[in-house]
């Protein structure tokens, strides 16, 4: 079983010298215990809480990694992109990670972001299908003629290509029936949210696994995040995973996006979250395992309120009660 971990956001209180230390930390801990995928998403003026943006964080990181690990955008907003300057700077990482790359890319849900950056909320999704479809012309093409309805290029003559060939591999987000139709015809992987629940994700990937097999593409496993909390017992877990979600909630509500906040809520009382002793959480992923074809599972290991000597700690204890015991399971 393959473990990942997505790289959080701060405070703005934390310097942003402090910010890349505790970073740089973290992914030591992290690939130290056995985790072999490091992500992080985007976004754009998110004013009290700071994001790192992915493309040159990634390509940072790829210096202090493993050849076993791999690097993901999970998710980068791709309709708030030019697609020819995402493509160009997706296949320069993709060549500085030694094409360990993932390219994780999704339709965003903050209104204010599109506002901010004049693209209008409404034309998301075409803009997004247009968008993928083009890269993946550019990737693969030596020549470029693209006559769509928000993008133009006229006999365009590429000169950056991935290092992975025909293309990194896309996980495309979707978080409804919809979305996941959209990820089966133009990705390659669809990442499960952390608060959905085991019987919403078993119909969307019966969704899947259609749309795949009419277009004559492999199904294969779906990564899956999920938060992880270990405890002396599961209602410790609980108490301990509720009290490092707090805040975030909070964020989340001030930030267009309050029913993830009250998806955590649900996962803090066992809905979606895997919460217990070591003993417990083993076995939680065996069954989850068992039950979906998913992998690898990504967990966040840094939450509001947490140094970098929590994180550590909570990566540490990971690799050792969950990440090792797991490391020979499929």
């Amino acid at each position: 079983m393959e473990f990942g971990v997505l790289l959080g956001d701060v405070p703005r209180s934390v310097t942003p010298r402090e910010h890349l230390d505790q970073l740089l930390r973290q992914v030591a801990a992290a690939q130290r215990n056995g985790f072999t995928l490091l992500a992080l998403g985007q976004h754009f003026l998110y004013g009290d809480i700071r994001w790192l943006q992915p493309v040159p964080t990634l390509a940072r990181l790829a210096a202090e990694v493993e050849p076993s690990v791999r690097l993901a955008t999970t998710v980068l907003v791709a309709p708030l992109h030019h697609p020819v300057v995402l493509a160009e700077e997706l296949a320069t990482l993709d060549i500085v990670t030694d094409g360990r790359l993932v390219v994780g890319l999704g339709l965003g849900y903050r209104k204010e972001e599109y506002r901010q950056l004049g693209v209008p909320f409404g034309t998301r999704v075409p803009r997004f299908e247009e968008a993928v479809t083009l890269m993946r012309e550019l990737w693969t093409s030596e020549r470029v003629t693209f006559r769509g309805q928000f993008w133009h290029l006229e006999d365009a003559e590429p000169h950056l290509f991935p290092l992975q060939q025909p293309t990194p591999p896309l996980w495309i987000g979707a978080s409804a029936e919809p979305g996941v139709r959209r990820a089966a015809r133009l990705g390659d992987a669809w990442p499960i949210g952390p608060n959905m629940p085991v019987a919403e994700i078993e119909q969307h990937l019966a969704t899947w696994a259609s749309v795949r097999e009419e277009l004559g593409r492999p199904v294969g496993r779906q990564p899956i995040r999920r938060e992880i909390v270990l405890g002396l017992d599961r209602a410790d877990a609980r108490a301990r995973f509720a009290a490092m979600t707090a805040d975030r909630l909070q964020a989340y509500a001030a930030r267009e996006r309050a029913t993830v906040g009250s998806g955590l809520a649900v996962a803090a009382e066992g809905g979606t979250a895997l919460l217990g002793s070591a003993d417990d959480v083993v076995e939680q992923l065996r069954e989850l395992a068992a039950r979906l074809p998913v992998g690898p599972i990504v967990v966040r290991a840094q939450w509001p309120g947490m140094s970098g000597d929590d994180v550590c700690s909570y990566l540490e204890e990971l690799g050792e009660s969950v990440v090792r015991p797991l490391a020979g399971d499929c």
